[in-house]
């Protein structure tokens, strides 16, 4: 009987040979050298800059960014967080001394941060350039190698990145694989040491899934329905300005968007008028003309957020335009809350706007769904703003403001099924490094309290030590 022919992928191949050399390369010790990781954070610097314009170019086919909101959102952010990593890193790489217990005498304790190893990054098509370049760069100040895995629905900035990786740094140390779904499947067929995933709760049970099969750790960040809630004591006029702009940045196709909006019924009336004039005043009375409103990533996606529309009643835009994947920055009033747009994350133009008599009903409302990634509240009382920072579960957020808490050192992540693990700043060196507890003991004395043989003696003394 003839022996049938066994058809290789030639990319899964590919990605093997890879994965065996970068794990060849990190058992050198290069990467661990923290002038190495200085060095490779200044070279991924000195590349995005040499780059930046392609970047904004890619970022424009695929999103139609405008170059501000590209540099303000992607760029901007990921050279702060590569200047932020480069001026702490030897500090936070330094072994920590923590308290010795008594039973430990005469001995000290302190903790080792070492890279994980070999870290996989699978990075999402929204924030095509942050969302890739970021975790790379904290992945590299760890000392780790690392593979990345940017989105084929932005193909014209992977691409770039692609490129621009491959001429600063050798597949080795970092790699970039571009493909669809089977690519990524390829790579967590893998025993990466770490996998850092950022997209769909959907997609990262997936990735946790595969990545079981090997115990390894992931990072997940992933999204949900972020709720906004502006109270009966909110600066109005500022919170129209700041809930449109992280509304409608990227056309809503942000993780930590506003999802919805819960408004106090006494001030509605007087607060969505207002939301008008700021779209207006953002975008022109068309904003299919203003060159600072992008478009959604691609027709299936177009689709989908078409069909959260039926039905609705639209208050402000609803306009749409399938040949330029153009759908109008909308809001929609009298929202059912069981209604198709309010069960899962909407990840466009689209915000629902739902009210509430008592903030005790807010909150409960919030708290009938997953966990959101982020929440915003406006409102001037702080026992109402500790209230609900208390009483609600979210993986961070903002008061009197939205979005812009992802910007500096705070940890940035979800909880439940927004995700697990978080990054930026410190946490960014944290999430990639492990943590080795280490005892050092001295040899001036040595207590026999512990070895055998056993006595009523010395069985109290341990008791009042440990107790």
């Amino acid at each position: 009987m003839p022996t049938q022919a066994v058809h290789q992928n030639p990319q899964a191949e590919a990605i093997a040979s890879c994965f065996s050399q970068q794990r060849e390369f990190f058992a050198t010790q290069t990467s661990k050298d923290l002038d190495f990781r200085l060095k490779s954070l200044g070279r991924l610097k000195d590349a995005i800059l040499k780059y930046e314009s392609q970047l904004a170019q890619a970022l424009h086919k695929d999103l139609r960014k405008h170059p501000f909101e590209s540099y303000l959102s992607e760029t901007g952010m990921v050279l702060n967080e590569i200047g932020t990593l480069r001026k702490h890193l030897k500090d936070w790489a330094k072994p920590r001394k923590v308290g010795v217990h008594l039973a430990h005498f005469k001995a000290e304790s302190y903790v080792l941060k070492e890279p994980y190893g070999q870290v996989l990054v699978i990075a999402p098509w929204n924030y095509p350039v942050l969302l890739t370049l970021s975790p790379l760069a904290a992945a590299l100040a760890a000392g780790n190698t690392v593979i990345l895995k940017p989105s084929e629905l932005t193909p014209h900035t992977s691409s770039v990145i692609e490129v621009m990786l491959g001429e600063f740094f050798p597949s080795e140390y970092v790699a970039v694989f571009q493909g669809q779904s089977q690519t990524s499947q390829d790579l967590l067929q893998l025993p990466f040491d770490k996998i850092f995933f950022t997209g769909s709760t959907r997609v990262g049970k997936i990735v946790m899934r595969m990545a079981a099969e090997h115990l390894t750790p992931v990072t997940l960040e992933l999204g949900g329905k972020s709720p906004c809630i502006v109270d009966r004591d909110a600066h109005l006029k500022h919170a129209a300005k700041r809930v449109i702009w992280g509304k409608f940045l990227n056309a809503g196709q942000t993780c930590v968007a506003p999802d919805y909006l819960l408004v106090h019924s006494s001030i509605k009336k007087r607060f969505l008028p207002l939301l008008k004039e700021t779209l207006k005043e953002f975008y022109g009375p068309d904003p299919q003309k203003s060159p600072d409103y992008p478009r959604v990533v691609n027709l299936p996606n177009l689709n989908r957020l078409l069909a959260l529309l039926e039905g609705q009643k639209v208050v402000a835009g609803g306009q749409h335009d399938a040949d330029d994947l153009y759908l109008a920055p909308t809001l929609l009033d009298e929202v059912d809350p069981e209604s198709l747009v309010m069960q899962d994350e909407i990840f466009g133009p689209i915000l629902p706007i739902l009210e509430f008599e008592e903030l005790d009903q807010a909150i409960a409302f919030v708290n009938r769904r997953p966990k959101p990634l982020a929440l915003y509240y406006f409102g001037e009382t702080e026992s109402r703003q500790s209230k609900v920072l208390a009483e609600i579960s979210f993986g961070g957020g903002c008061l009197n403001e939205t979005v812009t808490h992802l910007l500096g050192d705070l940890p940035f992540g979800g909880v439940g099924a927004s995700g697990m693990g978080n990054y930026h700043g410190p946490y960014s060196f944290d999430t990639f490094s492990h943590e080795k507890g280490i005892l050092s003991k001295s040899n001036l004395l040595d207590l026999p309290l512990r070895y055998p043989p056993y006595n009523k003696t010395n069985f109290e003394v341990v008791k009042t030590l440990l107790s």
